[in-house]
């Protein structure tokens, strides 16, 4: 009789492949994620944009450049002549790009960095004072057994 190789089957391999632990994590990265784009934009929208508003302008998407003159766009974002150069959607997404990514780090990153420094000196810590703790118990075990052995050696030269 040939000998049949049991593969599992598709189910029972995606079956594995959701109870993976890396999968379960990712969703809720991905969940966490979402929730917390929705407070980076708040913060975004409702204290950075009034800050920048308040030196320059909210919205850049009116700067442009003409580089085929003349350059006519549309109300409703269609060119009609020219080649405009739209430079104030691109810097007004790299500013958005920046403060999101500047809300990230000091308010996320910078903090969680901090608290895990602060957790793993503690934990070190702790760990150097079991070390001395043990080294301290060995000598004096070693302390106890030379004095045991130095009684019975003096114990022989009576005897």
């Amino acid at each position: 009789m040939a000998e049949k190789n049991k593969e599992p089957s598709i189910l029972q391999g995606f079956k594995a492949f959701l109870m993976r632990g890396n999968v379960v994590d990712l969703a809720v990265a991905v969940v966490i994620g979402a929730a917390f784009s929705n407070i980076v934009n708040s913060v975004v929208k409702g204290v950075i944009n009034p800050l920048v508003g308040a030196i320059g302008t909210k919205n850049l998407d009116g700067y442009s450049s003409c580089l085929e003159a003349p350059c006519k766009v549309a109300p409703d974002g269609t060119v009609t002549k020219g080649v405009p150069i739209l430079w104030g959607t691109v810097l007004g997404a790299t500013l958005t790009f920046v403060i999101t990514a500047a809300v990230v780090y000091f308010l996320m990153v910078l903090p969680m960095s901090r608290y895990l420094a602060r957790h793993e000196a503690r934990k070190k810590a702790r760990e150097g004072t079991q070390e001395v703790i043990e080294v301290t118990e060995l000598e004096v075990l070693k302390e106890i057994r030379d004095a045991l052995v130095a009684q019975r050696g003096s114990g022989h030269d009576r005897v």
